[in-house]
């Protein structure tokens, strides 16, 4: 069996695959200082509650990760706990996608583990992907199997949380739908403009990038926030809150034989 992880600035996201079926899933906070062996110890606390361990069924460890320190930090932790070597998604690896950037070394893995899910998920037709993490990307793929670059602009709660510091009277409230964007308190209109205004801002990126690649894009949505605005646009199609665990299983299939 599989373990991915996938290494946000604000969680992290760990799945155990068997063959291609995700059978177990979790969420758990980034803290850049962990160590090698804190690691072990959470994500062995995680394997223990279905039942299964380092050293019987994980025969494979995948990782992508936004976070440099806990990128180093994994690799230990699997070859010291594991006994085998990661797949980490860095340059170098296989993908099975081209990158058709300026400077292919410089975009985040998690972005290309989810160019990889989304090429297999619809290949032969161009895609993008919007993932709500700390930052919002909005990705393009094209029918050819190419990642093209992007869009980056700040996630819900990281804009949110930059409002709630840089006013006086602005508190920081749920992050859900008003019942319409006419605020009649200063709650609802944060809402409305956090929720609503980012439903706006996703959509008109989708719109501009679909018509770069040729019109008629597959969108999908993924990230933990996703469900928060995804109701709300008019132009993403779908979420799939694995994306990312998806892609890192393929990237370790074109590096590297799962034994079940």
């Amino acid at each position: 069996m599989l373990l991915a992880i996938d290494v946000g600035n604000t969680q992290t996201h760990l799945g155990v695959f068997r063959a291609d079926e995700l059978s177990h899933e979790w969420r758990m906070s980034t803290a850049p200082d962990r160590t090698a062996d804190e690691l072990a110890l959470i994500s062995g606390q995680f394997l223990d509650l279905v039942g299964l361990s380092f050293s019987r069924e994980i025969t494979g460890v995948t990782i992508c990760s936004v976070v440099p320190p806990l990128t180093q930090e994994l690799r230990q932790m699997t070859e010291r706990y594991f006994g085998f070597p990661a797949v980490v998604v860095e340059p170098g690896t296989r993908t099975g996608i081209a990158i058709k950037i300026d400077n292919p070394r410089e975009v985040g893995a998690d972005r290309i583990a989810n160019a990889v899910a989304a090429n297999d998920m619809f290949p032969g037709e161009p895609s993008i992907v919007v993932d709500f993490g700390t930052a919002i990307t909005v990705d393009a793929v094209s029918d050819k199997g190419e990642y093209l670059g992007g869009a980056i602009t700040p996630g819900i709660e990281t804009a949110a949380g930059a409002l709630y510091q840089a006013t006086a009277q602005i508190r920081r409230v749920e992050l859900i739908a008003p019942g319409r964007a006419i605020g009649k308190s200063t709650v609802q209109a944060v809402q409305s403009g956090i929720v609503y205004g980012n439903a706006a801002l996703i959509d008109g990126l989708v719109e501009r990038i679909s018509k770069e690649v040729g019109g008629n894009a597959n969108v999908i949505a993924t990230g933990g926030q996703a469900p928060i605005v995804v109701e709300h646009c008019k132009l993403v199609d779908r979420i799939e809150p694995d994306l990312t665990l998806v892609g890192l299983r393929l990237i370790f299939e074109r590096n590297f034989e799962i034994t079940e």
